[in-house]
């Protein structure tokens, strides 16, 4: 039986992120703690330097007709399938057990959303929140359940344990270290935000999440709301960085109601960042934003210097270095 999508209720939430990084592509012009705003559409925005290759594929899926839904989905599968990356999809970092599970989201200009959490042996997360939204009356699917629709719906188990990252699991182990530094290692989400010619706006969200995490950790990014919010009326906003702060502060959604309120994505941004600073023990870890508004007005922010954001459409192509509120030495 197939299902009409939901209307997602615009006053609820879910999010997803990941954690820090410095490396850029030092053939791209690179633009320091820079905001600005465009006419020009398509627009796609997204988390750190993997995120380049990912807005160009979202870019040439609209410039071939596909839907803004398209652009998020095949950008971001492009980042999910690469075993170079190692805080996302295929050859992700495991958890304290050597296994590696996976969480996404994504939401479409219509407040539908799909989310998958605790994925295993699927190395497209994105992929399967989509066919949530669009063939079941839920939002979240978690664990076993998640990876039997998966497998229902055509997607292929796949041991997504590299041996490089089993090398290191198994080196980490060795160390007998209860947790990894999240400042020297990384777990960077991956996340985009797309808006169409016509100015439709989605986004989309996935990781494999903090390295060596406790079984059965999941973090923001398959929580609308937290790691992800679209409204197509105000704009969209995505986080990458410590998911547990950005839960408890419902970031993305945060972003999208200052913007509402007439805030610019800087401002918002802002807001949503001072809220981090109630946590005694954020220090030591990274939270970043992207936000888009309807205008096509973008930015990224955060809480320490080193995030990156690129920034594709037909005429930019770029890596952003954001804002940030405190300098880490």
């Amino acid at each position: 039986m197939k299902f009409n999508r939901r209307k997602f209720i615009q006053t609820s939430s879910v999010f997803g992120a990941g954690l820090l990084s410095s490396k850029i592509f030092p053939q791209q012009k690179i633009n320091q703690f820079k905001s600005t705003s465009t006419k020009t559409q398509p627009l796609i925005i997204s988390t750190w330097n993997h995120g380049l290759p990912a807005s160009k594929k979202s870019l040439e899926t609209l410039n071939d007709g596909g839907t803004v839904l398209d652009a998020v989905e095949h950008g971001i599968n492009l980042v999910e399938s690469d075993p170079n990356i190692h805080s996302v999809g295929l050859g992700g970092y495991p958890d304290a057990e050597g296994n590696v599970t996976l969480d996404a989201c994504i939401m479409d200009s219509n407040g539908n959303s799909g989310s998958v959490a605790y994925l295993s042996e699927i190395k497209n997360p994105i992929s399967v929140a989509r066919q949530i939204m669009e063939k079941t009356p839920h939002v979240m699917l978690a664990g076993n359940g998640a990876q039997k629709f998966a497998i229902k719906n055509g997607f292929n188990k796949e041991n997504l344990l590299t041996d490089k990252m089993k090398n290191k699991w198994e080196e980490w182990k060795a160390e007998d270290k209860k947790m990894l530094d999240p400042v020297k290692e990384n777990h960077d989400t991956v996340g985009l935000l797309a808006m169409d010619r016509n100015g439709n706006i989605a986004g989309g969200v996935s990781t494999s999440g903090w390295a060596y995490k406790m079984p059965g950790r999941v973090g923001d990014s398959p929580i609308i709301g937290a790691s992800l919010f679209v409204d197509q009326n105000v704009g969209a906003a995505c986080a990458t960085g410590l998911g547990e702060t950005v839960i408890e502060t419902v970031g993305s959604f945060l972003i999208v109601e200052k913007m509402r309120e007439g805030y610019s994505p800087l401002e918002a941004c802002k807001i949503a960042v001072k809220r981090l600073l109630k946590y005694e023990n954020i220090d030591g870890f990274q939270v970043g934003y992207l936000a888009l508004n309807k205008d096509g007005e973008y930015v990224g922010y955060s809480y320490f210097n080193g995030f990156e954001y690129a920034v594709v459409s037909k005429e930019i192509e770029t890596i952003n270095k954001s804002e940030h509120w405190k300098t880490l030495k």
